[in-house]
C-alpha cells in the first residue's frame, strides 16, 4: 500500500466576525468581536474549516471569514509583515493549529465596516 505524499501546509492570514452567542467569553456590552487569526492548512478553504471547527468550540458565533492569503501570497503582493506577525504564523504551522493573533471587541453602536 502506497502512501499518498503529505500535502505542504501553508499559513493563512483570516479576518473572523463573530456574533454574540451565550459563554463566548466577550465583555459584557459586546455586539461581536473582529478574530485576526492564523491558521494552517494545505489550501485557504481547510484553513478556514479549521478556524471555524476551533472557534465553534470556543462558543463563538461565526458570521463571516475572509481570506487574506498565505504568507507566500502576501508576500508577493506586497505587504509588510512584522517579525511579531511572522512568529505567530510559524507558531500556526509548526503546531498545524489555529492562533488567534488579535481581536477588536464591537459594542453596540458601533459600525463594523467603517
Amino acid at each position: 500500500m502506497s502512501e499518498k505524499p503529505k500535502r505542504p501546509h501553508h499559513v493563512y492570514t483570516l479576518l473572523v466576525e463573530v456574533g454574540r452567542k451565550a459563554g463566548d467569553g466577550l465583555p459584557e456590552g459586546a455586539s461581536g468581536a473582529a478574530l485576526m487569526c492564523y491558521a494552517s492548512g494545505v489550501d485557504e478553504d481547510e484553513a478556514v474549516r479549521e478556524t471555524v471547527a476551533v472557534l465553534k468550540t470556543a462558543d463563538m458565533n461565526v458570521l463571516e471569514v475572509t481570506g487574506y492569503g498565505s504568507l507566500e501570497e502576501r508576500e508577493a503582493e506586497g505587504h509588510d509583515i512584522e517579525a511579531d506577525e511572522r512568529a505567530l504564523m510559524a507558531r500556526a504551522r509548526d503546531e498545524n493549529s489555529v492562533v488567534v493573533a488579535q481581536t477588536t471587541v464591537f459594542r453596540e453602536g458601533d459600525e463594523a465596516d467603517g
